[in-house]
This record gives structure tokens, sequence and C-alpha cells, in this order.
């Protein structure tokens, strides 16, 4: 694996922007409410003392736009009532919003809530890095994030590995060339690897430092206007993997590549909408670990 691949989602509050283009990562930030509010009603005990009137929250990979300020909310909101049923006094909240250094954090914090009720402080880094001091996060929020892999695996940019693209990735015109040169498509990968349930699980108790108290699958995302769908689904694929397909291929390709791209799910939309798939998976630290 080499250097920490960088990505950051179209900033901006344009009409192709992530702050306008992420509506199906919303509704699934609304269908964890229920559970976050139930897992931190079942593991958050209220005290009182000195050390522990700050209460520290992170969102790791927040990108830009309100989810990241919805998320925090609800799990701000969630901490509150277990204080206020425990009829002790609620503590100030500090909330860390990360990512890469390269997201366009002045448009996020241009859009912070005014009345919000947490103090915010932007880090910026890899959450596949130490971000944080040992012990100094009550908890830590990431969705629509680690699927993002940290780096490419070398094989995958070995011309002479059995996993290098050639051949494997087809497009209309293939045997004309012309727009997009061979050796660029070859060489073209998504940082992305979706798990499944089994597969997080093995990984986790490798790791070895945390316990899965909860992992269960969100209910699929519904849509009220099928017929927005093909252009909604598009320009939030745009929004993601504009930069990446800018810097690999340039962008001047940008509108013809996303016009043909909405062509492709309105064919396949029966099929598109049929393998919806998110999890909800909740870990807590084991007592006896310290992170280093």
């Amino acid at each position: 694996m080499d250097s920490i691949n960088v990505i950051a989602m179209a900033g901006g509050d344009g009409i192709q922007s992530y702050t306008n283009n992420s509506s199906f990562q919303k509704m699934a930030i609304d269908y964890a409410k229920p559970l976050i509010q139930k897992s931190i009603a079942d593991s958050i005990q209220p005290t009182n003392s000195p050390t522990s009137m700050t209460f520290r929250v992170a969102d790791l990979g927040c990108s830009v736009g309100p989810n990241t300020f919805i998320a925090v909310d609800n799990i701000l909101e969630a901490v509150k009532l277990k204080y206020q049923n425990a009829d002790h006094e609620a503590p100030k909240f500090q909330v860390y919003f990360n990512d890469h250094a390269i997201n366009d954090f002045n448009t996020l914090f241009k859009s912070l809530p005014p009345n919000r009720e947490y103090y915010a402080s932007g880090v910026p880094g890899s959450f596949y890095t130490q971000l944080f001091p040992r012990a100094s996060l009550h908890i830590v929020h990431c969705s629509y994030s680690i699927h993002w892999l940290s780096q490419l695996p070398r094989e995958i940019t070995d011309k002479s590995s059995r996993v290098w693209n050639k051949g494997k990735i087809h497009y209309v015109g293939a045997g004309e060339k012309g727009v997009i040169d061979e050796d660029k498509v070859d060489s073209f990968n998504v940082p992305c690897y979706f798990s499944s349930p089994q597969e997080l699980e093995q990984v986790i108790n490798q790791n070895g430092r945390f316990n899965i108290e909860m992992l269960e699958s969100l209910p699929k995302l519904e849509v009220s206007n099928i017929s927005s769908i093909p252009q909604v689904l598009c320009r939030a694929t745009r929004a993601i993997t504009e930069e990446l397909i800018t810097e690999h291929f340039g962008h001047e390709i940008l509108d013809e590549v996303f016009g043909l791209f909405q062509e492709k799910i309105v064919k396949a939309l029966d099929r598109i909408m049929g393998t919806d798939f998110n999890l909800f998976m909740l870990l807590k630290l084991k007592k006896e670990t310290c992170l280093d």
C-alpha cells in the first residue's frame, strides 16, 4: 500500500456540489437516528464530575453540507435527553469535524447552524491516522466514509499483475479510441471497497480493541418521486467522483460522461433501486483497551 489516498467531495454550494447532492446520504442518517438514540440511552452514564463536563464528539469524513450537522444534532439530542432523565446538569459539547485537508472547510464552517449548542472545530487529516489524543473522545460518528480506502493496493497499479484492469473496463466506442486514451481507462480505479457484514465483523475482531454492540441493516431507502431518481443519483455520483475523474482524465469530459451515465441509470433503474444496502454498526471500546 502506498501513500494515503486524498479525496474530497465537490465543494462549494453550487448545483453540482456535494452540499446540494447528498440527499441519499441524509436518508441513511435519518434512518440511523433511532438506533443512535437507543445506543446512547443504553450506554452513556451521566455524571457531574468536573473531568466529564465537556462531552466530545467527532464526525469522521464530515465532507461539506448539512448532513454532518444533522448527524451531530441527532447525537447531542440523545445525550442531552439522557442527562435530563438522570437529573444531571448537561455537559458542554465540543464537536470536531474531520476530513482531508483539501475538503471545503470554508463552505462547511460558513454554513454552521447559528443556533448550535456546541463548540465547533475542524480537524484536517485522514482518519486512518491518529487525529486525537488518547482517550479524548466520547462518541465517534462516521457515515458513508469508511468504504473509502486509505490507499490503492499496489497490485492494482502494476501492469503485470492479474488484477490490472486491462480489458476489464468496457466503454462505448472502445474499438475506436479518440476521446479517452486506452491506457487512461486501464489505469483508472475508484478506491472504494464495500464490505459484507461478515467481513466487517472479522476485521473488528482481529483488531481486538472493540466490542460489536450492534450490527444491523438499515431500512431500504425510499424515494417518493421515482422519476427524479436518475437525475438525483447522477448528480450525487458526480459530486462524489468528480475530483477523481478530473484528476485522471481532465475536466473536459465531465458533462458528456455524466450525461451518458444518467441515460444508463434510466435504462437500469429497476435493478439499481433493488440493490440498496446500508449497515448500522455500533462499536464500544473495550474497558481494558487504551488506544495508542
